[in-house]
């Protein structure tokens, strides 16, 4: 039996690892694996030592308990997400546009980018006179801004919409306070306009949470991945994400 869960948690392991070494854009998954690997180990470790110790049993206790808790956050976290990311608000009114950028290998959107490009030129076609800004700057191993990789890819599809380049924004936060700043400059009075967020769908309910601080009313325009594993390790990543900016951010 023994020989059997280290055997699968070896496994576990080396899956966790091949994801995080090869490119896929599977790391965050390979982590996690990987952790729940070390977790698993020690549990197990533990249950061996509370089988003769007293401080064993109570170390049991808490480690279950600890385990328990975090998997509860973990999946009403996950709900929250996944209900955000279902919204359907494309039939309300709206003042402005805000693309919310991701990244670009060279000059070539990535799938996450060329998603919410799709999600926003079928957007916009609905919703043609208003300001829209692409917001995202140039990172690591791009050529180009991801505000201009998304001006490239929107230009002929939005001709009747004022497209709004915010290229120097280095995470969400930057999007939406440099945005905010632009939509201003270009007449729009942000304290009290509607504005459409086109991001992932994994991603609406943190930019929401990200915008309100940043004094924006916002609805969700999301945008799917095209590979069910990719979403799903994006999902997984944004609960993280969300903890982190609840508490840091």
């Amino acid at each position: 039996m023994c020989r059997k869960i280290y055997f699968a948690i070896a496994l576990l392991a080396l899956v966790g690892l091949g994801l995080i070494v090869v490119p896929n854009g599977m790391r965050f998954t390979g982590w996690l694996l990987l952790g729940g690997a070390v977790a698993w180990a020690v549990g197990f470790l533990i249950c061996r030592w509370a089988e003769t110790s007293r401080a064993g049993r109570i170390c049991k206790r808490l480690f279950f308990a600890g385990l328990t808790l975090g998997l509860v956050c973990l999946i009403s976290i996950e709900i929250l997400l996944i209900r955000r990311g279902e919204s359907d608000n494309s039939a309300l009114p709206v003042d402005a546009v805000i693309v919310l950028g991701a990244g670009v290998n060279g000059e070539t959107p990535s799938a996450a980018l060329w998603s919410r490009i799709q999600a926003a030129a079928a957007y916009l076609e609905g919703h043609p006179g208003i300001p829209v800004v692409l917001s995202g700057g140039q990172g690591p191993g791009e050529d180009i801004s991801e505000a201009e990789a998304m001006r490239r890819a929107l230009s002929s599809a939005s001709e009747s919409n004022q497209l709004l380049l915010e290229d120097q924004s280095r995470n969400t936060a930057e999007n939406f306070r440099n945005s905010k700043a632009l939509l201003e400059e270009n007449g729009v009075d942000t304290e009290t306009a509607m504005i459409a967020v086109v991001t992932n769908d994994f991603h609406c309910f943190r930019a929401h949470m990200i915008a309100q601080k940043n004094g924006l009313q916002t609805i969700d325009i999301p945008a799917e991945l095209p590979w069910w594993w990719l979403t799903a390790n994006y999902y997984a990543r944004e609960a993280f994400a969300v903890v982190k900016t609840a508490i840091f951010d």
